[in-house]
């Protein structure tokens, strides 16, 4: 699981992620799976060359793997809790992400990637 947390959204920054996850996998074929937002599709995005963006149907939030993943942080680290400042919500934020980074199993059954093993670029 690779997450960056960054201070807003757009081409640039989803560059900058993209790039971010295929330089930690440099030896890997990646398929990210991804909806239509409007960074995600974007004209000015850089997908790296070991990198192919799969793109779900439009409408159809309940396929996108990361909407699980959310929903799962919200549930654990934000409800029912009142933050004082944005500081307090990025520290909860990281504690869940670092939770489910070392929680491989739980992150795999939230998104239903149990089943796919990373592929060598060398194997291509």
């Amino acid at each position: 699981m690779d997450t960056l947390i960054l201070p807003w959204v757009n081409a640039q920054t989803m560059s900058l992620f993209l790039d971010t996850v295929a330089r930690r996998h440099a030896h890997e074929f990646i398929v990210m799976v991804m909806d239509r937002a409007g960074w995600h599709v974007a004209g000015d995005l850089v997908v790296p060359e070991n990198m192919r963006l799969l793109f779900l149907p439009p409408y159809s939030p309940e396929l996108n793997p990361a909407e699980h993943l959310w929903k799962a942080l919200r549930e654990a680290c934000f409800a029912n809790t009142v933050v004082a400042s944005m500081d307090a919500v990025e520290s909860a934020l990281v504690s869940g992400l670092r939770d489910m980074e070392q929680n491989q199993h739980r992150t795999q059954s939230l998104t239903g990637f149990d089943w796919i093993t990373s592929i060598s670029l060398n194997a291509i």
